[in-house]
């Protein structure tokens, strides 16, 4: 039977494209996020936590997983009409996903009796942490469904003070609302973070990781960069 070749490349290969094909964006509530995406053509809003109401947009609204996922199949029904899916939020998105930790906790043979025995309770119960487990395992594979839907998708999230040590100090800093390692999951995905401020009545997003903001990016446009935000700035291909 015949094996075909792998070419192994020889010189540098180019770059395929520039701009972030998944992108995070977070920020204080109010601050002008959803305004910002409404703004980007061809980018379908999908909103989870009803924060469109006041804004023109392409928009849908979901309100659990089971209409997420009818949006989603929508979308590729429909050929991948959007060049942009923004998710508003990921945060609201690992509150649901702990239905479906529990579901496929439940499909374990350690699991099948656990409803039963814990009536109402989350799988976040799970001694030990066991659950965030399966948390993970479920946001994994909702992150992975709607990278599937477009060309280019935003996750939008919460911004929260975490604490890190920085040189044997306690500093604190802000960061993406996501529990434990699901931000480590999120940040991993993400081709560019970027944390959306107001300054001067300018809605302004930095990809610069210093000082007390947690951002950055593959892109080598946005590296350590802080601008007004503005779409034709980060999308350039």
């Amino acid at each position: 039977m015949s094996v075909n070749k792998i070419s192994l490349p020889t010189k540098k290969v180019a770059a395929s494209r520039k701009s972030p094909k998944n992108f995070v964006l977070y920020g204080q509530p109010k601050v002008g996020k959803t305004t910002a995406l409404a703004q980007l053509d061809n980018c379908l809003i999908i909103d989870l936590e009803d924060g469109t109401d006041m804004v023109d947009a392409l928009k849908v609204k979901a309100n659990n997983l089971k209409e997420l996922s009818e949006i989603g199949r929508a979308i590729l029904d429909a050929g991948k009409p959007y060049k942009y899916i923004a998710v508003d939020t990921v945060t609201q998105l690992e509150v649901w996903c702990e239905t479906e930790a529990k579901r496929l906790y439940q499909n374990t043979p350690m699991g099948k009796n656990f409803d039963k025995e814990n009536k109402g309770l989350s799988v976040l119960s799970l001694p030990n942490g066991g659950g965030y487990l399966y948390l993970r395992e479920a946001f994994k594979i909702w992150i992975n469904r709607l990278n599937t839907l477009a060309d280019h998708v935003i996750l939008v999230g919460h911004l929260k003070e975490a604490k890190i040590d920085k040189n044997g100090k306690e500093v604190s800093v802000k960061d993406l609302d996501l529990t434990g390692k699901l931000k480590n999951i999120t940040a991993a995905n993400a081709d560019a973070i970027g944390y959306v401020f107001r300054e001067n009545d300018t809605t302004m997003i930095s990809f610069d990781s210093m000082g007390d903001i947690q951002a950055g990016s593959r892109c080598d446009h946005l590296k350590g960069q802080t601008f007004p935000l503005h779409w034709d700035k980060i999308f350039i291909d």
